[in-house]
C-alpha cells in the first residue's frame, strides 16, 4: 500500500480541517514546498495536494504554492480542488502534476470525466466525498442524494487512476479512520480505491492494510503526520510489511 502524506493549501499555507470546515483551519507551516520536501525526504512515493481555496471557488486559487511544490520534488503529485472543467485539469497536467482528482465535475458531468479519464488513462482520479454514504461536493459545503457507490460505479473500466474515498465525519477529527465502508467500497469496484479522512495511529494504518487485498491501493494521511501521532518511517514500513514486529 502507498502513503500519501497530504498538504491542504489555504490562502498559500499548509494547513488541516475539522470536518471539512474553512472556518476550522490550523496551520501548520507557512512554507507547503518545505513541508512537501521533508515528506520526500522521509521515503514518501507519493504526495496528495489540495487546494482548499480553490475547492470553494471552483477555481485554481494557490497556484503559486503548487508551482513551488511541483519544482521542490521529484515524486509524483496528486492534485484536487477547484478542477470543475477539462481546461482546468489538462492545465494541470501539462504543469507536471501527475494525477489530478476531480471530485464536483465527476458528479456533475459524469460522462464527461469518463471520457476524461479514458483520454488519459491513469492520470485522473475521481475524488468522492462522502457523508452518511452520500456524496458531498462544492468543498463539502453541499449534499447530494446520490449514493456514494453509484458514483464510484460509473467510472469503471474507464481508465481512472484511483477513486479517493474520504469520509468527511472524520476527516480531521482524528476519530479513526472508517475502514469498513472504505473496504465495502473496495469491495464493489475493479478500480482501485485511497482511503482518506481520519486516519489517527498506526493501528488504522494497520487495519487498512489488512484490507488490502480488497481493492485498497493507498492511504492519505495529513493531521496525524503533523501532531506527530503518526511517524512517516513508521507508517511507510508499516504499509511495505516490513514493520519489526514488537517485542
Amino acid at each position: 500500500m502507498n502513503l500519501y502524506p497530504a498538504i491542504d493549501l489555504k490562502d498559500g499555507d499548509c494547513v488541516r480541517l475539522l470536518r471539512g470546515e474553512m472556518t476550522a483551519a490550523t496551520v501548520f507551516n507557512n512554507d507547503p514546498a518545505a513541508q512537501a520536501r521533508s515528506f520526500q525526504d522521509a521515503g514518501c512515493r507519493w504526495l496528495h495536494l489540495v487546494d482548499l481555496n480553490g475547492a470553494i471557488e471552483g477555481r485554481p486559487v494557490n497556484g503559486e504554492a503548487v508551482a513551488a511544490i511541483l519544482a521542490a520534488l521529484s515524486i509524483p503529485v496528486q492534485l484536487g480542488g477547484g478542477i470543475r472543467d477539462e481546461a482546468t485539469a489538462l492545465a494541470w497536467l501539462e504543469a507536471g502534476v501527475t494525477r489530478v482528482i476531480i471530485g464536483t465535475l465527476a458528479l456533475r458531468q459524469p460522462d464527461l470525466v469518463a471520457d476524461l479519464c479514458r483520454r488519459h488513462p491513469g492520470r485522473i482520479a475521481i475524488g468522492i466525498d462522502g457523508r452518511d454514504g452520500r456524496v458531498a461536493v462544492e468543498g463539502w459545503v453541499e449534499q447530494s442524494d446520490r449514493p456514494v457507490i453509484d458514483l464510484a460505479r460509473h467510472f469503471e473500466g474507464a481508465g481512472a487512476g484511483a477513486i479517493i474515498y474520504t469520509d468527511i465525519d472524520r476527516d480531521g477529527a482524528m476519530q479513526g479512520h472508517n475502514v469498513a465502508a472504505t473496504a465495502a467500497l473496495a469491495d464493489g469496484l475493479t478500480t482501485p480505491v485511497i482511503a482518506s479522512g481520519g486516519v489517527t495511529d498506526l493501528d488504522d494504518l494497520r487495519a487498512l492494510r489488512a484490507a488490502s487485498g480488497r481493492g485498497i491501493e493507498g492511504v492519505i494521511v495529513g493531521r496525524a503526520l503533523y501532531d506527530g501521532a503518526i511517524d512517516a518511517a513508521a507508517a511507510l514500513a508499516l504499509l511495505a510489511g516490513t514493520e519489526t514486529p514488537p517485542c
